[in-house]
């Protein structure tokens, strides 16, 4: 009994004191913003809204602007309170190591609802701004997404550096949006894009609906990116969506991108050689043999290049002997030069001892000029002996010339002799 009289009861008096202190400086408190869009406003959830100051250094910036969702350009007026970050929470924001601010954080993501999204963006502004919290900035506009997208929104755009993170952050909210209703998602951007013609953010909404929408249907993402008018956004979404069929197997993505639109040579020789070089990481012999399918064109020779940067960097012998047994003459060139470029800088024995099992032609031309090309500078005098074996005699001078002009900056004399014996 004496323990408590002296431990106990003086305990819970200063802990009365200190609530009702809190509760009288609460009820004072007016700098604050307000975190939720009038839709959910009025709605009959009940809404906890957060003060913004802090109690330490690293929490003592300013209020963020612009959490009000009633326009993208406007400030909220009214007055709310709830209780600050947790304490526990706060240290381990600031103090705690990757790992236990982390976990901090995903717990306290896990828990998200309506009434504690200003505790979680309190979390999030706790760490360095910029690129290293771009996951945790992923992760909240996501979780926040499904609560209130349009309050997700309007923080991006007013609260986060447009150069580090805006763009990043207000796609991924339109991707959260569209997962879970396209439509609304579809329609706001529409209409944010009629109100700002000339938004740096269009193209990253645009792809942010992309991205939602292939969660739930592929195909619908794909219509829907094929419809894109915007080229820059097209560019980014079918970049997006190989990835994604690659993820498919080779048969599925290779049916995707031969439906892809013709008009557009240069974007669709990207799609098709980022798609190569995807599905090369686990089916070479797939991509091999949709390489020599293909006609010879821009898209090919995408699709060649990236196969065999990868493949030359693994088995460069096989892909040495694919490469020179192409039935089609033109496309045996193309993949024999190609070859020769990467394999060259690697091994320039190995290529030159590859080369030298075929007899000097005009179809071999090509290739040994690259080889020439890639060699002349650190081997002017070997360079000079395949210039001389390349049969067509305008390509023959013209790969002689730049083996002298390098040959002269770094070794005159023996350039010098070279001339004067083959006059």
């Amino acid at each position: 009994m004496s323990i408590f009289f002296k431990i106990g009861l003086p305990w819970a008096i200063s802990l009365g004191v200190v609530f009702y202190i809190g509760l009288e400086l609460g009820s004072q408190d007016k700098n604050h913003v307000d975190l939720i869009s009038p839709e959910i406003k009025n709605s009959s959830q009940p809404v906890t809204h957060s003060s913004h100051k802090k109690e330490s250094k690293q929490f003592s910036k300013s209020t963020p602007k612009g959490f009000s969702t009633n326009s993208l350009s406007q400030d909220s007026t009214s007055v709310t309170y709830a209780p600050p970050l947790p304490p526990n929470l706060r240290r381990i924001m600031e103090d705690g190591s990757m790992v236990e601010r982390m976990g901090a954080y995903m717990d306290a993501l896990r828990g998200m609802d309506i009434n504690t999204v200003s505790e979680v963006v309190d979390a999030f502004e706790a760490l360095p701004t910029g690129y290293g919290r771009h996951l945790e900035m992923k992760l909240l506009m996501r979780s926040w997404a499904n609560l209130d997208p349009q309050g997700a929104l309007n923080y991006a755009q007013n609260s986060l550096d447009e150069k580090s993170e805006r763009r990043f952050a207000m796609s991924e909210v339109l991707a959260g949006w569209a997962v879970n209703n396209s439509d609304a998602a579809i329609a706001w951007v529409e209409r944010y894009n009629l109100e700002n013609p000339d938004s740096k953010q269009s193209v990253s909404l645009l792809v942010g609906l992309v991205k939602g929408i292939a969660e739930n249907d592929l195909e619908s993402a794909n219509l829907f990116s094929q419809n894109l008018q915007d080229s820059s956004a097209k560019w980014q979404a079918s970049t997006f969506l190989a990835q994604e069929y690659a993820k498919l197997g080779t048969e599925n993505a290779i049916k995707w991108a031969e439906n892809f639109p013709e008009n557009d040579e240069r974007m669709r020789a990207t799609i098709f050689g980022h798609l190569g070089s995807k599905l090369a990481l686990n089916d070479i012999d797939g991509v091999a043999r949709w390489a020599e399918s293909l006609p010879t064109d821009k898209a090919s020779e995408q699709v060649l290049n990236n196969l065999l940067s990868q493949w030359s960097a693994k088995k460069p012998q096989e892909a040495a002997n694919w490469a020179s047994q192409i039935q089609n003459p033109d496309k045996r060139t193309q993949a024999m030069k190609l070859l020769t470029t990467k394999w060259s800088l690697r091994d320039p024995i190995a290529t030159a001892s590859w080369l030298n099992q075929f007899p000097p032609s005009a179809e071999l031309d090509p290739v040994v000029g690259e080889f020439v090309n890639r060699i002349s500078t650190r081997d002017p005098e070997g360079a000079m002996g395949w210039a001389t074996s390349i049969v067509d005699a305008d390509r023959k001078e013209k790969a002689i010339n730049q083996v002298l002009r390098v040959w002269e900056r770094n070794d005159p004399s023996k350039a010098k002799e070279w001339r004067a014996n083959n006059k």
